[in-house]
């Protein structure tokens, strides 16, 4: 068991991240008591249920009463919303970080709420998965993940400290990294591909010479694994393509530049051009699994059990 590095931990919000927090730190101790907020009651009892916290309320104050540290777990469009909420009730020396996948936004809306004497440590785990809520989480999703804090200039170190520690103790590698670099890194690595991700499964859904039973009963590996991504949450991704829109963007053009040459050298069968572009990523996934991000195992899907039709309930 891993040494206690809070007295009181607030989560507001416990779907996949936020349960998964809620999870490694019961399980190894990290903190004394563990605050759990959610708006729906029906969450806020499956939460109960799966005996996720120590104390549980549907309201964001409430929850951070006395808490050493807050994290806050709602798609980054209610950052802001969150922070007016709960800026009345923390306490003096409190750190207030968060989960999102965009950094620069989340300052900017969180920032201003934030009272004197409490500091402001955003954070991003790269962690997850197509699932979403409480019965989503669990406790060794963010082992051997990287999380990113991205604290905004002049914050104090102390704090940065015990939000780095936190994130050690959850599993996770940590470095720091300012916001702006933070979007614009994650535009490529991970905002990018969901929306190639979602583009490519909604063509193939609209395509009239394809009917969606072929879609799915013929799937390779590549659009099985689009379609994985593409199952992510709605309502986090459509927040995070509108506030991260300039990194997107910026990325989004310069694929669409390498696409249209991509695509010149199929028009004009330049197969040198693209056995050089092909083993150049193919390198880039080798250092993938060298940096310990992903596996070998040649998966794809076919896990014990793995399609089968799905069973019905009884």
């Amino acid at each position: 068991m891993a040494d206690k590095i809070v007295d009181r931990l607030a989560l507001i919000g416990i779907g996949l991240i936020g349960s998964s927090i809620a999870r490694v730190v019961r399980r190894d101790g990290l903190a004394g008591h563990v605050a759990v907020q959610t708006r729906r009651p029906e969450t806020l009892e499956r939460a109960r249920s799966l005996d996720l916290g120590d104390s549980y309320t549907t309201d964001a104050a409430d929850a951070v009463r006395d808490a050493d540290l807050v994290i806050v777990c709602v798609p980054v469009g209610a950052s802001g919303a969150v922070a007016e909420a709960i800026a009345p009730a923390l306490k003096t020396g409190a750190i207030v970080s968060d989960v999102g996948s965009t950094k620069t936004s989340v300052i900017a809306q969180m920032a201003p709420h934030i009272p004197p004497g409490v500091r402001l440590v955003p954070a991003h785990p790269i962690a997850g998965t197509e699932h979403s809520g409480p019965d989503a989480g669990f406790a060794d999703l963010f082992r051997n993940r990287w999380c990113l804090i991205t604290p905004p200039e002049g914050t104090d170190e102390t704090a940065v400290d015990l939000v780095t520690r936190f994130w050690t103790a959850c599993g996770a590698n940590t470095d720091i990294m300012t916001p702006d670099h933070h979007d614009m890194v994650l535009a490529i690595t991970s905002h990018v591909p969901h929306l190639i991700a979602y583009n490519i499964v909604g063509t193939a859904a609209e395509l009239e010479e394809v009917t969606n039973s072929e879609v799915m009963k013929f799937s390779a590996g590549g659009f099985r694994d689009f379609t994985r991504i593409a199952a992510s949450d709605p309502t986090m991704w459509r927040d995070v393509f509108l506030n991260n829109r300039e990194a997107v963007l910026e990325m989004l053009g310069r694929f669409t530049e390498d696409l249209t040459a991509l695509q010149r050298a199929i028009r004009w069968g330049d197969g040198d051009a693209l056995f050089d572009l092909f083993t150049r990523t193919r390198a880039i996934r080798r250092g993938i699994i060298e940096y310990g991000q992903e596996t070998e195992a040649p998966d794809f899907g076919r896990s014990p059990g793995a399609g089968k039709p799905a069973q019905k309930p009884e």
